[in-house]
């Protein structure tokens, strides 16, 4: 039914011309009052929450594996939460876990085929969980629902704590007394840091990819450390370890109630 203030209007014209100008201004009104609808709503100051899941592969960089190889990844898998302190910077929450088995023979190309290497014939099955808090300063303003496409490149660094359970043999048998070790499990600190892309698949649901580093502050990840012979362990480096994956993440929204003294203006307002 259209306003009675258009009758009004124009009761001066033509029943139908009325009709049709009364038609056009609500039609008008609809279009053109949803951009400052939109704007409206980008004012409201909004905090947001994300909980998700990942999947990728873990890698290991030690004495077995002394360079970083794509093809060295084992299955690894993350829950996290995330939240939004400001436009640029997001706090998150994670837990990582991976399972992997490494050897001296795990690179197959010949320019891993080296005499020490050769020599240990060592294996190491090891264990990962990680729980890590990390800050994520985002490049693009993510939660402006005006992009289009909607996505934002990040850096991320914080701080983890690993627990890891490791075994460690060799089928050298002039090496066994020295090698061969039994399951032990370890805490340990390290710092995570690396660079992700979000995307938005829709209002909620978003999707990521990400690739990071872990530097660890000891060598004994892999049971072979400083303190053994030079001829079985490197005693000048730490070890690492590594994550890169995809993961999906639903967000919640919350809008913030404005102060209850913005309803009231002051004398400088």
């Amino acid at each position: 039914m259209f306003p009675k203030r258009c009758y009004t209007q124009y009761m001066t014209l033509p029943i139908r011309q009325a009709l049709l100008i009364c038609f056009l201004l609500q039609i008008g009104g609809v279009f053109f009052s949803s951009p400052s609808f939109a704007q409206l709503q980008m004012q409201v100051p909004v905090t947001t929450s994300e909980i998700g899941l990942g999947v990728g592969g873990a890698n290991y960089k030690g004495e077995l594996a002394p360079n970083y190889r794509f093809l060295n990844n084992q299955p690894a898998f993350t829950v996290f939460y995330r939240r939004d302190i400001s436009r640029p910077i997001t706090l998150r929450g994670g837990l990582m876990f991976s399972h992997r088995i490494v050897d001296d023979n795990t690179f197959s190309d010949a320019a891993y085929d080296l005499p020490l290497p050769n020599y240990r014939q060592a294996e190491l099955r090891l264990s990962l969980a990680e729980l890590s808090a990390v800050a994520e300063y985002n490049f693009l303003d993510y939660y402006d629902m005006r992009q289009r496409p909607r996505l934002s490149p990040y850096f991320f660094a914080g701080v983890a704590a690993l627990v890891y359970n490791k075994k460690l043999n060799t089928d050298n048998p002039g090496l066994e007394e020295a090698l061969d070790e039994p399951f032990d499990t370890d805490l340990t600190m390290a710092i995570p840091f690396g660079v992700g892309l979000k995307y938005a698949l829709s209002k909620h649901w978003n999707l990521g990819l990400e690739f990071g580093a872990r530097k660890l502050f000891t060598d004994d990840l892999d049971f072979l450390s400083e303190g053994d012979d030079k001829r079985v362990a490197n005693p000048y480096d730490k070890d690492w370890y590594f994550y890169n994956g995809v993961s999906i993440s639903y967000t919640f929204y919350r809008v913030n109630c404005p102060p209850k003294y913005r309803t009231t203006p002051g004398i400088l307002d």
